[in-house]
């Protein structure tokens, strides 16, 4: 083969290294952000990044990059990755959405997870001859004709997938990261469905990229499961999600074991987090949602090395762990994450029920619980996951079934413990019973024992269908 042609190949990929636009560089540094390609770096392990598609083809004028980002293959402490990411310095960050189609049907036929950066303002426009513009490959996976979000959606429950947002996300980039599993984001950045000149155009408000959609008003209401300070930080968060999807080590031992008896006192309140961290691996929890109804507590953590997902309720939140809507909710799609991907499920209980508040001498249910207390019982009954359950003190009324499933023996804990701290309520009517009630410094042993009889259930098409109330 003519050199001349491998030199001018190899020179039009060099175009799209950093290194041959310094200018856009400068620019996204100012911003304290990194570039594409500098965010795939700190994400992939060292020398496994293999970048798909720099070039797509050629015309008289020369060879043509593609547009829209950068796509990689490679890996996450050893386990295969797909990523991707924009960057403003690149047309405003917009993607291309026909090689997302592509990466995302390579990903689902494989089974690799997912990691996308989702800052810009959506799908990238092309001016056509009539100077009319159009949106680049909304239609479609290759074959098949189905868009790029339903190719993404489709994945849940098969294929792990986070989203990074650390800048303006807005319309498809925003559409992009609600799609998946796990939504990080830095601190200042921003998450809307339309960005600043579409409100402008629609309502005559005009407004800078940080005043819609601030991601801390996004972190009180649940739409984001992480909030961090630095892209470096959720790069960090990201490799350790998609670490609780590999096979765990040897155990470890908790150092806080020993004095777990100490945490929990016979009446009043006190921080769950301290017997969470008492029970699991040193260093392994991973919370999410943590402003979003404190009154629970969601989090992946590991036992004995084994991914279990932690549901727990928080006696030291401002109701003292009584259960209300989002705190069913925020319960409901935790459980059905855990049976998506197979992650049994270690619940913690000490809740006084669901929400009921006193006026004057009446009792006051808030507005929407009678239908939204039942979201975490369905996501229980379909459960296929192990599922143990400890009670340290009270649980009362359909807030038990809520935090262990005892409505049935179909859904009831693998094994259900108490501690002597335990309280009795209306639910030992229609329960079992426990299996034993057992010093607390026993907890986390009797749980790592039952734990390494369970095999690790990969998920299945079966289970997605639970996902639906996400």
């Amino acid at each position: 083969m003519d050199q001349r042609r491998i030199d001018e190949v190899m020179e039009a990929r060099g175009h799209a290294n950093d290194s041959a636009r310094a200018d856009a560089v400068e620019r996204v540094h100012a911003n304290n952000h990194l570039t594409a390609r500098e965010r795939i770096n700190l994400l992939l392990d060292s020398g496994s990044a293999v970048e798909f598609g720099i070039l797509k083809g050629r015309t008289e004028a020369g060879w043509i990059h593609t547009t829209g980002g950068v796509e990689f293959f490679g890996a996450v402490d050893g386990m295969p990755v797909v990523a991707a990411s924009t960057d403003y310095s690149d047309h405003g960050g917009g993607y291309g959405a026909g090689q997302l189609n592509r990466l995302f049907a390579l990903a689902r036929e494989n089974r690799w997870p997912i990691v996308l950066f989702s800052d810009g303002g959506g799908s990238r426009a092309q001016v056509l001859e009539g100077k009319r513009s159009s949106i680049q490959g909304l239609h479609g996976r290759l074959s098949g004709g189905h868009g790029m979000f339903e190719e993404l959606a489709g994945m849940a429950g098969l294929v792990p997938s986070v989203a990074i947002v650390s800048g303006p996300s807005f319309a498809g980039h925003a559409t992009l990261a609600a799609c998946c599993d796990l939504v990080i984001a830095t601190r200042g950045s921003s998450i809307g469905m339309g960005g600043p000149p579409m409100v402008e155009a629609a309502f005559g408000i005009r407004l800078r990229p940080t005043e819609l959609g601030p991601v801390e008003m996004h972190e009180e209401v649940g739409g984001v499961d992480l909030l961090v300070n630095s892209e470096a930080d959720a790069i960090d968060a990201a490799r350790r999600y998609l670490a609780f999807h590999q096979s765990g080590g040897s155990g470890i031992t908790s150092a806080t074991a020993s004095s777990i008896r100490d945490i929990v006192p016979d009446e009043g309140p006190y921080d769950m987090h301290q017997v969470i961290d008492a029970l699991v691996d040193d260093g392994s929890v991973l919370e999410l949602r943590p402003a979003f109804s404190p009154a629970i507590i969601t989090a992946f953590a590991r036992m004995g090395g084994r991914s279990v997902g932690i549901l727990a309720n928080q006696p030291n939140s401002e109701d003292g762990g009584a259960m209300d809507q989002d705190a069913a909710a925020k319960a409901a799609r935790f459980v059905q994450q855990c049976e998506a991907y197979g992650f049994p499920v270690v619940s913690i209980v000490d809740t006084p029920g669901f929400l009921v508040r006193t006026k004057g001498k009446a009792a006051v249910v808030q507005p929407g619980i009678s239908r939204h207390h039942a979201r975490p019982l369905r996501a229980m009954h379909h459960r296929t996951v192990p599922l143990f359950s400890v009670q340290l003190r009270k649980a009362y009324g359909l807030a038990a079934a809520a935090m262990s499933g005892i409505g049935s023996a179909h859904s009831m804990p693998l094994l259900r413990l108490a501690w002597p701290t335990v309280e009795l309520g209306i639910e030992d009517e229609y329960s079992q019973g426990f299996d034993d009630v057992i010093d607390p410094a026993e907890t986390r042993d009797r749980i790592i024992k039952i734990l390494r009889f369970v095999k690790p259930r990969p998920a299945s098409d079966e289970t997605r269908r639970y996902r639906d109330s996400w």
